[in-house]
């Protein structure tokens, strides 16, 4: 059974479904979109052209560019360029959109029959990147 990902998505209109023989699927818009994995801040995330993404906190202020040289893979259709471990050549390029902290994080801390009781919050640093480019 062909997974409906890899039907050829070059073609524009009416295609069968591999699924289900004899059914016929109706394709509209583009459905081949670029996109790739990057690794930043000891995370990986997947990011298309054009997306937002919100990662670990990036020296910058809005507006500035950013070029993300770590690529662990990077697909096109139904071209996958998987590195090992990172793709030669690849970048995605960026723009930062905002400097935030995320959500509060409370910690807490008790031990009974002690009269022990600590809490403490956390908000960690996050950059907003809208990505404007894979190559």
């Amino acid at each position: 059974m062909t997974p409906i990902n890899m039907v050829n998505l070059d073609t524009v209109g009416r295609i069968d479904n591999p699924r289900r023989p004899g059914q016929t699927l109706w394709l509209r818009g583009v459905l081949a979109v670029a996109y790739a994995v990057i690794r930043t801040g000891g995370k990986q995330y997947r990011v298309t052209s054009g997306s937002t993404v919100v990662v670990e906190k990036l020296i910058g202020s809005p507006g500035d560019a950013v070029e993300f040289t770590e690529v662990l893979a990077r697909g096109d259709g139904g071209n996958v360029d998987l590195g090992t471990p990172l793709v030669e050549g690849a970048r995605v390029s960026g723009i930062i959109v905002r400097q935030d902290r995320g959500p509060r994080i409370l910690v807490y801390k008790k031990k009974r029959r002690k009269n022990y009781r600590r809490r403490r919050g956390h908000r960690q640093y996050e950059t907003t990147v809208r990505v404007t480019d894979i190559s």
